[in-house]
Parts: structure tokens; sequence; C-alpha cells
């Protein structure tokens, strides 16, 4: 990844949680001292339908304000996106996309027709599940983003998911978050 911009391209549908992260992404990256954007793109406000959001990190103040078209990572919690969404379009040469899905990196490279950057996977809605008790596989996917794009340190998202979610989700609900980013950051599987 560049040292002077990250930018972040999330595909995910209403309720999964790709706004949340988009902009959780966004503030961690504050706390680091860095700047950062993170906003989502609506397409029918409804749950399930598809969203897209967008994180951008520098070390520099960023000027620019649209939609990201060529993403240094794609990150997709819906892998039934995949076939609809076109999630790879733009994907730069060294990029990596990151797919929430049981199946493997191969696979997905195969089914996507990517012939460059690195492909990754982790079941983040089974980790979801099992670590927060929700199918919502947001937290989960910036586990692996941590992981695979270094932008940022593991330590700063578990302070950043304290910071929002302990009044709202409690105690527990923190730690079951906490767990889930750090499952995924060691489960995520790439080629």
């Amino acid at each position: 990844m560049a040292e002077d911009l990250t930018e972040i391209r999330w595909h995910g549908r209403g309720g999964q949680g790709a706004k949340t992260a988009a902009t959780m992404v966004a503030e961690a990256a504050l706390d680091e001292g860095k700047f950062s954007q993170g906003f989502p793109e609506y397409g029918p406000e409804r749950m399930g339908a598809p969203i897209r959001g967008y994180t951008r990190i520098a070390q520099v103040p960023i000027r620019l304000h649209c939609p990201i078209n060529a993403p240094d990572v794609v990150v997709v919690l819906d892998p039934t996106l995949l076939t609809s969404a076109n999630c790879a379009s733009g994907l730069k040469p060294d990029g990596a996309i990151i797919v929430n899905t049981q199946e493997t990196p191969a696979d997905i490279r195969a089914k996507l027709g990517v012939t460059h950057g690195k492909v990754y996977t982790v079941d983040a809605t089974t980790i979801a599940i099992e670590e927060i008790g929700r199918p919502i596989p947001n937290t989960p996917m910036i586990g692996a983003l941590v992981k695979v794009s270094g932008a940022m340190e593991l330590d700063t998202i578990f302070h950043d998911i304290e910071k929002k979610f302990l009044k709202k989700l409690g105690e527990r609900g923190v730690q079951g978050n906490v767990k889930a980013v750090q499952r995924a950051y060691e489960e995520v599987q790439g080629e």
C-alpha cells in the first residue's frame, strides 16, 4: 500500500455494518494521528440493499472528496455481491480484496476473474455469530483489514471499539467485538 494514501472500498448490504466499519476505521486512523475520511454511498436505503462505504487514510491532509474508483483494498462483507456488484472493479495492480466467505482465496480469485493483486478470505459471519451473537460481519472484517493493509494498529481498533460501543453494548458486547476482531486478524487467509 502507498504510504501517503490508502483507499478502501467496502461492499455490503444494508444492516451488515459497512457504513459503521468505514467510519470506524477512519476514526481509528485519526486516533493514530493520521488524516482520514469515512463515508457511505447509499443506493435504495433499505435493509439488505447493496451499499458501498469508503475509507481513506493518509499521513498528509486528504483533498479528495469523491467515491473511490481505484481502491488499494476492497472489503466484501457479503459474498453474494461478488456476482452482482463488480467488487473488484478498479482494484490497483498491487491491491488486495478481502471477502467474508468460507471459500478459499483461490476459489474467490477464480470466481472474480482477478489476475492481479492479492485475494484474502475469512469467515467473518461465523466469527461474529460465535463471538458477538449476531451475524453482523463488520467488526471481524476490520480485523482482517488491519492484518492485510497494515494501515493501523490493532490496539487502536480495540480502543475505538471500547470508546464507541461501551455505553451501547456494555462490557460483554465490547469484549465480544474485540474477540471477533482478534480472531479475524488471526484467521484471514490469503494468496
